[in-house]
């Protein structure tokens, strides 16, 4: 089976420096094929036949912090939840909305509903979000640099762990997933 790890924190702002190269060997010495990394900022396609993405997402995060001396999190997504994400996206079908202005959170698990009304609460204006399953869909048309619900927002008020990806990033994953 197909997965996507999305590793939370890593590279941005010079803090929890891995080479991708680096990376990559992990993958594979946790017995991980057709290892693959896309971008500086922590996103590793693989293969393996485990369908326990809690599991996955525990040996790598375990094996990251014994080789790097780093706590890193990890949310794991199978290529077909990638792609329905994709596909799910509300959006995408709305008319003039800016897919450079896209983004998706994706959570570790799926939040507690009496908690979404903070986001709601906090969100500037004309930013938009609709939460499906474990992933945020976030519209911010003045640009991620100025939004309000951003990704350590959305991880205190949530109580859950969470990372987040450009619309660009997402669909590049997925067509490196070929």
């Amino acid at each position: 089976m197909k997965y996507i790890a999305l590793l939370r924190g890593i590279n941005v702002g010079g803090k929890n420096k891995i080479k991708m190269i680096d990376l990559k060997k992990i993958f594979e010495l946790l017995g991980f094929k057709n290892v693959k990394t896309y971008i500086q900022s922590g996103n590793v396609m693989f293969d393996c036949d485990s369908h326990d993405e809690v599991t996955l997402a525990t040996q790598i995060e375990n094996k990251i912090g014994e080789t790097f001396k780093i706590l890193v999190k990890v949310i794991i997504r199978s290529e077909g939840e990638l792609r329905n994400i994709i596909t799910n996206n509300p959006f995408i079908k709305v008319p003039d909305i800016e897919l450079d202005k896209l983004y998706v959170t994706f959570m570790s698990d799926n939040p507690v509903q009496t908690s979404i009304s903070f986001l709601d609460a906090r969100k500037g204006e004309n930013e938009k979000f609709t939460i499906i399953s474990r992933q945020v869909y976030l519209y911010f048309p003045n640009g991620y640099g100025k939004a309000k619900l951003n990704n350590t927002f959305i991880e205190k008020k949530l109580k859950i762990v969470a990372t987040t990806r450009n619309w660009k990033t997402i669909n590049n994953i997925v067509a490196n997933l070929i």
